[in-house]
């Protein structure tokens, strides 16, 4: 086990603080610094904090493969996926109770009574009891949910994590519905993500420094490039040629993971786009599993995807490109994933579940046409043929075809969906509401 505190480049500082200081320190506590939402919210909103005066550090936390896994599980069941490891039982209380008790006397090193601090994601909530106990202002935000509380997995799950949901003052959800039974009202607040728009991910290229990324990584043409797998540092190419020039681009970015369906996206491209688009390519790109302790599934997820790319006709698998992006070099990171997102046509997040869908509001920023499942937080953002198209069933792979295809025909719809998802995004999900969101939390924290 182990706890290690982040360390962040400073943030530019605002005009006017958001809020002025108050004397301890805020914690963001969660298990990785690296890959997924939660770490790019922090790597965020930390430096940002500290600007506008509000003292605030992040915690790490470590954990052994038992807990990652037990974790996992917790992750998906929240969602509602069928566990096929059947019911939480003995050993896996044992086991998340064991290593949040002991992570939880190495994080009372770090903090002091009357700090405050926000626990993100099932991972951490079982801190929460001892941190309280403690003299810590504790509220717990939880990224994750669905909406059906009758779902088996769901209800066991919130009863495995009952017994920590009384220590925090305010537990904080991402969607409205995702708050489980029996928590009190006024314990419960909702924050939804944002994005940062100066941000690396998000910030405007200039014309040719998209195109310049995705040549650097031999995605795009490049004299010194050639096909097969390509490494230049911030990511690995498997591909059998680079995209060729005035190639149509469908495009997923997603960490491995069988909820976001990385395999389910391939098949239905295989299968009914590329027959009927001879000139659109599809690149799936998420995250080096490797990277990301706190994932156990990720290199066995991208292994199936690597396995069904290897298994397609080679006319189709020339058009197929598969892209793992290292997480150890953050800014590189997120400028291959600009440039990938104003690359595409067509931006696809075919997720099965979905916690709130931060990859969407990227897209969603940047102008782009979305075709999504209507899962999880994805409808709060899109709104069907107003800011982009909403698949009714996240596993019809032919109602998702059919809308890729559509936008791929259709340049005008493209630019009408683009614009008004721009628009609201502007509206809605930006870091300076969610900044402010977050300093209202702190002030009932107090209180």
């Amino acid at each position: 086990m182990s706890v290690s505190l982040v360390d962040l480049p400073p943030a530019p500082r605002p005009s006017e603080p958001a809020a002025p200081p108050h004397g301890r320190t805020v914690w963001h506590i969660n298990t990785t610094a690296h890959g997924g939402g939660v770490a790019e919210l922090l790597r965020r909103a930390v430096p940002s904090h500290n600007a506008a005066g509000v003292p605030t550090k992040w915690l790490a936390l470590g954990g052994d493969a038992e807990f990652f896994a037990v974790t996992k599980r917790l992750h998906h069941r929240l969602h509602g996926y069928r566990d096929p490891h059947g019911a939480l039982g003995g050993d896996e209380r044992r086991i998340y109770a064991a290593t949040t008790r002991q992570l939880g006397a190495e994080v009372l090193g770090h903090l002091a009574p009357g700090d405050l601090c926000v626990l993100h994601d099932p991972q951490s909530l079982g801190l929460a009891p001892a941190l309280s106990a403690a003299g810590v202002r504790v509220a717990w935000r939880c990224h994750i949910g669905s909406t059906d509380h009758a779902s088996p997995e769901v209800r066991e799950t919130w009863e495995f994590l009952r017994p920590y949901l009384d220590a925090p003052l305010r537990c904080v959800f991402s969607v409205d519905g995702y708050a489980p039974p029996g928590l009190r009202p006024e314990q419960c607040v909702l924050i939804p993500p944002s994005i940062d728009p100066a941000a690396a991910k998000n910030r405007a290229l200039a014309p040719d420094e998209g195109a310049a990324a995705l040549r650097a990584i031999g995605l795009e043409t490049d004299p010194a490039g050639g096909p097969g797998p390509v490494r230049a540092g911030t990511a690995t190419v498997l591909q059998d040629a680079p995209l060729p020039p005035g190639a149509e681009v469908v495009l997923q970015v997603s960490r491995w993971d069988p909820l976001k369906d990385m395999e389910g996206v391939l098949a239905a491209f295989a299968e009914r786009i590329a027959p009927r688009r001879a000139a659109a390519h599809l690149v799936l790109a998420g995250p080096e599993p490797l990277d990301i302790p706190d994932d156990p599934e990720g290199a066995e997820i991208f292994a199936r995807v690597h396995d069904a790319w290897l298994a397609l006709p080679a006319p189709v698998r020339a058009r197929v490109h598969l892209v793992k992006l290292t997480l150890k070099d953050t800014e590189g990171n997120a400028l291959l994933v600009n440039a990938l997102q104003r690359r595409a046509d067509v931006i696809a997040q075919k997720s099965l579940r979905e916690g709130f869908g931060l990859t969407v509001t990227e897209a969603m920023w940047k102008g782009a046409a979305v075709v999504a499942s209507r899962v999880g937080g994805i409808p709060s953002q899109l709104r069907h043929e107003r800011e982009g198209l909403l698949v009714a069933d996240a596993r019809d792979g032919g109602e998702f075809a059919e809308q890729v295809l559509r936008l791929l025909a259709d340049e005008g719809l493209r630019r009408r969906l683009g614009d008004a998802a721009h628009r609201r995004c502007a509206e809605l999900f930006l870091a300076e509401r969610e900044l402010a969101d977050h300093y209202r939390l702190y002030q009932e924290l107090r209180a």
